[in-house]
């Protein structure tokens, strides 16, 4: 794996150190001396993880941490605040500025490795999640909403079977999160897996007796409701085999014992503030492919789906001669509607027919609104026969009750609908919606309100 790394420390000796061992694993690796070259380096080199020293002339590095994480451009950047061994306020001063972890001086080397593997393999999720979204705008994050999500109540969950040591956790966290605790590893994956909400954290003590806590950890990570949410671990100061056998399964965060009640604290806000964040873009993400695919009118499939659907289902009857059907739907006398009521009312006698629509059709047909007052219904495995018979169903389901849409005495709207098979011969999506199309405004010709079967 290699990424490129901004080293920033206003030692020179110190950056040639890191510069040389990280250049040697074959990592890109840019170098600033100061606070404010090294905010220019970040918007000029887009690094993908940040070393950045506490203690720097000018703008220090806690101060460079907030303005990087106040970014929206930049707050997913992961950024790592090395300290000395006797500034233990400075890891939670950079903690609660948002840094996503620190190294102490001198920097241990399987530390360093580890540390930056880690939170780049996390970058890199973040990004593809990021590229996936419509805008950054969309996103409707800002590094001060990032920064303050911590201050709603998060859901973590403690993995502790020594009560008194439990208990302590438990302390430092009830009044800024909801805990809960697991006294072994099948009450953990059963609260985890049970839970109506979601865990925003798991806390693991990696030294228990009885409990294989590596494979709970590998749990988490391989079961499809709890692989995104991140685990920080305590492990004793001597534990570095088994840190670094999590750290490679996918633990995000880790505590040395004796632990320091306030470094706890800033470490689970800082991953419940992380597992929010990759929540909302993967909320973004899924919101845009709904907006790609859904008419926002109706709620309908739109066109596009339609032709990529039909497309498939084409070829699959091409290839394993299986029949596929479409039906083409259009509103009888929609242009006075609108003339006489207002497009507002169209609306809602297209929304109103979109809701028939979906009571009637199966729960495998695909029902689509192409344009205007336009639909086409997609029946996977379904004969011409079968296929006039559920747009006969649609076509009553329409008519026989008036629209209530908010005029006296309601709207009595009625539908023409043209009906097409195709049955392993060939042909394309273009052929077989025209048939259609041909049917529909024969129906049309024919007085409207009526099913008719496209000719072969």
């Amino acid at each position: 794996m290699t990424a490129r790394v901004l080293v920033v420390d206003d030692n020179l000796p110190n950056v040639r150190l890191l510069e040389a061992k990280l250049a040697a694993e074959y990592f890109e690796v840019v170098t600033a001396m100061n606070g404010v070259d090294a905010l220019e380096a970040v918007e000029r080199s887009s690094p993908d993880i940040i070393l950045l020293d506490v203690m720097m002339p000018g703008i220090d590095g806690i101060e460079v941490c907030k303005r990087i994480k106040a970014n929206p451009l930049t707050l997913h950047i992961p950024v790592v605040m090395v300290t000395a061994l006797d500034q233990p306020e400075d890891r939670v001063r950079g903690l609660e500025a948002g840094a996503d972890d620190f190294l102490t001086k001198p920097v241990n080397d399987i530390a360093l490795f580890s540390r930056v593997r880690s939170l780049v393999r996390l970058k890199m999720l973040t990004d593809e999640l990021r590229h996936r979204s419509v805008s950054a705008g969309s996103l409707g994050l800002s590094g001060l909403d990032l920064l303050q999500s911590s201050s709603t109540q998060g859901r973590v969950l403690i993995v502790e079977n020594r009560a008194s040591q439990a208990e302590r956790m438990r302390a430092a966290l009830a009044s800024i999160h909801q805990v809960t605790i697991a006294e072994n590893q099948q009450a953990a994956l059963d609260l985890a897996n049970g839970q109506p909400e979601p865990f925003e954290l798991f806390v693991v003590n990696l030294d228990m007796e009885g409990v294989d806590t590596l494979r709970l950890c590998s749990q988490f990570k391989s079961l499809e409701r709890t692989r995104q949410t991140p685990i920080l671990i305590v492990v004793g100061p001597d534990d570095q085999p088994r840190l670094l056998r999590a750290l490679d399964i996918g633990v995000n965060d880790y505590l040395v014992r004796p632990i320091d009640r306030q470094e706890f604290i800033a470490r689970v806000n800082t991953q419940v503030r992380r597992c929010r964040y990759a929540e909302q873009l993967r909320l973004s993400v899924q919101s845009s492919m709904e907006l790609a695919v859904r008419d926002p009118l109706t709620g309908l499939f739109n066109r596009r789906y339609m032709e990529i659907c039909l497309a498939g289902l084409i070829e699959n009857s091409v290839m394993q001669g299986r029949p596929v059907s479409i039906l083409a739907i259009d509103v009888d006398n929609f242009k006075p509607v609108n003339d006489s009521h207002g497009h507002a009312v169209g609306d809602q006698v297209l929304q109103e027919l979109a809701a028939r629509m979906k009571l009637t059709v199966r729960g495998s047909d695909v029902a689509c609104r192409t344009g205007g007052e336009e639909f086409v219904v997609v029946l996977p495995d379904t004969e011409i026969d079968t296929a006039e018979r559920i747009g006969e169903r649609i076509r009553t389901n329409v008519s026989a009750e008036r629209f209530n849409v908010g005029i006296e005495g309601g709207l009595g709207i009625t539908i023409s609908v043209g009906v097409a098979c195709h049955k392993g011969a060939g042909g394309s999506v273009g052929e077989l919606l025209k048939r259609a199309d041909e049917a529909l405004y024969q129906g049309k010709r024919e007085g409207r309100n009526r099913v008719v079967l496209a000719g072969d």
